[in-house]
């Protein structure tokens, strides 16, 4: 493979190989578990297909990315080989650098995926150590997207999509608002709380938005 920066470095060498244009973006989709052409065209929204069968091309090559095919399966799936598994912590890292640093309200026509946004949301909390004081279920019925359920079992959070029985919280919003409501600062979030449709026991409500940082009175 040609050298690109014309400097003998890993961090030179290796971002020759992960270092274009939507190249981690489909290693992230692909951590998540393998994927189909059409799922990571999806995920990625703006790049072509034939930009994506360039991409994977090039990550194949590099033994990153490699095809499965199943026999109760008709289509190609690709997953992350070892090598590939190896990248989570940069994945991860740049994460909690975008969450920290970069993370802006959408922009008009950026999509927002609800798996994408819970998945933050979930990483988030974990992070940084947000507990109650008991176990709970919040039900978020995003308008497109339908239903995911964040669950917190005293010590650990975790999302899955679809519907617990009895949420202490139910959550009605577009994913762009509740990506913009995630985004912004704290001072601003007791104003969009309220373009929310948001249910539950009162105490439990408070909870909710004390937890993500609003004012305690926004809960009365």
């Amino acid at each position: 493979m040609a050298r690109i920066y014309g400097v003998y470095c890993p961090v030179a060498h290796a971002l020759e190989v992960v270092g274009d244009r939507w190249s981690l973006l489909i290693i992230r989709d692909l951590l998540r578990q393998p994927q189909r052409f059409t799922d990571l065209l999806r995920y990625s929204s703006n790049i072509t297909a034939k930009w994506l069968t360039l991409r994977l091309r090039k990550l194949e090559e590099a033994g990153i990315v490699e095809r499965e095919k199943r026999l109760d399966r008709r289509e190609v799936w690709y997953k992350l080989t070892p090598a590939g598994y190896d990248l989570r912590p940069v994945v991860e890292a740049l994460w909690a650098w975008g969450l920290r640093y970069a993370m802006k309200p959408p922009l008009p026509g950026e999509v927002v995926r609800p798996e994408m946004a819970m998945g933050t949301l979930t990483a988030s909390l974990n992070k940084r150590g947000r507990k109650l004081s008991q176990p709970a279920t919040w039900l978020f019925q995003f308008t497109p997207g339908g239903p995911y359920s964040l669950s917190f079992d005293s010590d650990h959070w975790s999302a899955k999509e679809g519907k617990k029985q009895d949420p202490d919280v139910s959550v009605t919003a577009s994913p762009e608002s509740w990506a913009t409501f995630l985004a912004v600062k704290r001072t601003e979030r007791n104003r969009l709380v309220k373009t929310m449709q948001i249910a539950g026991a009162p105490e439990r409500v408070k909870e909710f938005l004390y937890t993500l940082g609003v004012r305690d009175e926004m809960a009365e």
